[in-house]
């Protein structure tokens, strides 16, 4: 089954072809940095992870590129009441942003464009629209006429009227319609500003991704994603202006995902349910967070909640138990050929079949986390019904653990092999087992406490030791 793709362009789903041979452009929008990012950000940020790792595990190339908004009136604002530059601010929650997506594990980004290293490619587009008689200026400040692009509206499926009878667009009486939008902002007092043929100012924040986006991956490009609720006015207005300045086609498939909701309401800081993921981390594991955010389809609204959040917490636990029963089991058990070693071969080559047409139907991750543990319970029974064990069965199911979790990143796999010292553990196993055989326990339970500070669980079994890596 090749890959199908809900496109919000077209609204259906459609075989996902990139404009070049096994190579995919995939543009993501990123976060305003001037402050922590919220929970509903990350929602976008890890399911778009997924499908960047999914496409490349299935042979594309892909050029995965994500912004950094880093002017804007929240911007300025937030400088402004903490005495720094908006650069300073900038830089601060950038770092702190990949403090919490890295912590999520969202991969790094191929490009991450910050819009003011763009200012002489923005104003460059900015006056070929106002050349296209798409754009006007006034007393500074320069505005996209939506009247001017007759495709205006087609992302949201909505006409101008439509749009303008149902928005709340703030009155200005400098614009020639109520809908167009500023590309160019004339500088007010204290605020930074850039040189431009209109005046100092600063671009309007739409212009920044069209600008970002076709600068890096061109003209016409694979995917561009984001939150639902960046459809209209953002993305709406990123169509117009990529399309009004080039004449073609800006982006070949819209990916939105769907609204995430606090206790089944919207988040927001005067309910008092507005959550950063810096706080959320300190209550829930990453893992855990991605999971969760991975057990909907992504075009579905999901519902944040404690209950939630602990079921995904007991998910992640039974697969990161499957893995380290397997691997003791590879260490401990006696290994030998068995007459039903093809069929659990079967089953597990089954489930990943059933896997990919998961994923290949419009990246159903909940979907595909099913086959997932379709395999768990097999092996599960498997280790509970056998003293012995067949070395294929339990590298194949490795195998199918490990590529999965390359691809969902929701046991630890990839990160802990980097951060532990097994060979470290192991040691200090050893040496407690021989502490008890001893009976020095005073010996035996300092050492288990040593690990327990490492985050290291130690389960004393009739085959010996086990351990595994606490979820954080």
């Amino acid at each position: 089954m090749s890959l199908m793709l809900y496109n919000d362009l077209t609204r259906k789903k459609e075989p996902f072809i990139p404009l070049k041979e096994g190579e995919v452009g995939f543009y993501s929008c990123g976060p305003t940095v001037y402050d922590f990012f919220h929970i509903g950000n990350a929602r976008p940020f890890i399911v778009f992870d997924v499908f960047r790792r999914y496409l490349e595990d299935i042979g594309y190339k892909v050029v995965f590129v994500q912004n950094f908004t880093d002017i804007d009136d929240k911007m300025i604002n937030r400088a402004n009441e903490e005495g720094i530059t908006v650069k300073e601010l900038a830089d601060a929650f950038i770092k702190e942003y990949f403090e919490d997506a890295d912590a999520l594990g969202v991969r790094r980004a191929d490009i991450y464009p910050r819009a003011t290293d763009h200012m002489k490619e923005i104003v460059e587009v900015v006056q070929t629209l106002i050349d296209k008689g798409h754009a006007y200026v006034v007393d500074g400040d320069v505005f996209f006429s939506v009247e001017s692009f007759p495709g205006y509206g087609k992302l949201s499926k909505q006409s101008i009227e439509d749009l303008q009878s149902g928005s709340r667009i703030d009155v200005n009486e400098q614009k020639r319609h109520p809908l167009d939008f500023a590309l160019w902002k004339a500088q007010k007092p204290g605020e930074p500003a850039w040189e431009s043929p209109w005046g100092l100012g600063r671009p309007g924040w739409h212009i920044e991704c069209s600008v970002m986006s076709t600068k890096y991956l061109g003209n016409t490009f694979d995917i561009h994603s984001g939150g639902s609720d960046l459809i209209f006015p953002h993305h709406e207005n990123e169509v117009a202006q990529a399309e009004a300045a080039t004449g073609m086609q800006f982006v070949r498939f819209w990916l939105h995902n769907g609204y995430l909701l606090i206790d089944k309401e919207k988040m927001s800081k005067s309910l008092g349910n507005f959550l950063t993921v810096r706080n959320a981390r300190k209550k829930y594991s990453p893992l855990a967070i991605r999971y969760f955010m991975l057990s909907a389809h992504y075009r579905s609204p999901i519902n944040f909640s404690e209950e939630g959040l602990n079921q995904a917490t007991g998910a992640v636990e039974r697969l990161r138990n499957c893995w380290t029963d397997l691997e003791y089991a590879l260490q401990s058990r006696e290994q030998k050929e068995k007459d039903d070693t093809e069929a659990f071969l079967s089953e597990i080559k089954q489930a990943e079949t059933k896997f990919y047409e998961e994923m290949n139907d419009d990246f159903n991750t909940a979907g595909a986390l099913g086959s997932v543990f379709e395999v768990v319970r097999l092996i599960n029974t498997y280790l509970k019904d056998n003293s012995s064990i067949d070395f294929k069965v339990c590298k194949a199911a490795q195998t199918f653990f490990t590529k999965i979790d390359g691809i969902m990143g929701i046991m630890g796999l990839e990160s802990e092999k980097e951060e532990l010292d097994t060979s470290e553990i192991e040691s200090m196993i050893e040496e407690r087992t021989a502490a008890r055989k001893a009976r020095d326990f005073a010996k035996s339970d300092a050492i288990r406490d040593q690990l327990a500070e490492k985050g290291i669980i130690l389960e004393d079994t009739p085959e010996g030791t086990k351990w595994k890596k606490q979820l954080s």
